[in-house]
């Protein structure tokens, strides 16, 4: 059995290495601290780790950090993978079986915003399988504007994109 630390970093490293999209701090904690494998400061400092060492990537979009796993961590992933048991394996499995709806829903769909000179610029992404199906940039005056539309995509990202697909379609396939 692996040292504890080096145990923890193992398990956010398999579990990234077994989804084909980032997962949120929130998600990886959630199922760490609630297996009780650790506690949130040693979980905080596996993360600061993996980051350092760069097996993993973070991505901060609204007060939520995304992981994903670089071509480092996941060769290391691989190689020590035996040094975690298989309850903990089957444990991470049925996590990942019975939440993989509620946590691929929770990344595929992100509104940030930054300041751009007087105004905001509102960005929207609409991923799946960690690539962007859409990517939309708008401006705004005020920052009460822009998080107000990060809310609403958040709750209407679906029709967005498809009124965007039908408007930019329909013409072409009249022709067509």
């Amino acid at each position: 059995m692996a040292e504890p630390l080096t145990l923890y970093k193992l398990i956010v490293l398999y579990m990234l290495d077994k989804v084909n999209f980032p997962m949120t701090n929130g998600q990886l904690s959630e199922f760490i601290l609630t297996q009780g494998y650790t506690d949130y400061f040693k979980f905080q400092q596996t993360m600061s780790e993996l980051l350092d060492a760069q097996l993993i990537r973070a991505e901060i979009v609204r007060n939520n950090t995304y992981y994903t796993i670089l071509e480092q961590g996941r060769s290391t992933c691989h190689y020590f993978q035996q040094k975690i048991s298989d309850a903990i394996k089957e444990d991470i499995h049925r996590y990942l079986r019975e939440n993989e709806y509620e946590l691929r829903e929770e990344v595929s769909v992100l509104a940030d915003y930054d300041r751009s000179g007087r105004e905001y610029e509102v960005q929207f992404r609409i991923r799946e399988q960690g690539n962007d199906l859409m990517r939309l940039s708008l401006r705004v005056p005020t920052k009460e504007q822009a998080e107000l539309m990060c809310r609403r995509f958040e709750e209407k990202n679906q029709s967005v994109y498809a009124y965007l697909m039908k408007q930019m379609l329909t013409d072409e396939e009249k022709k067509g």
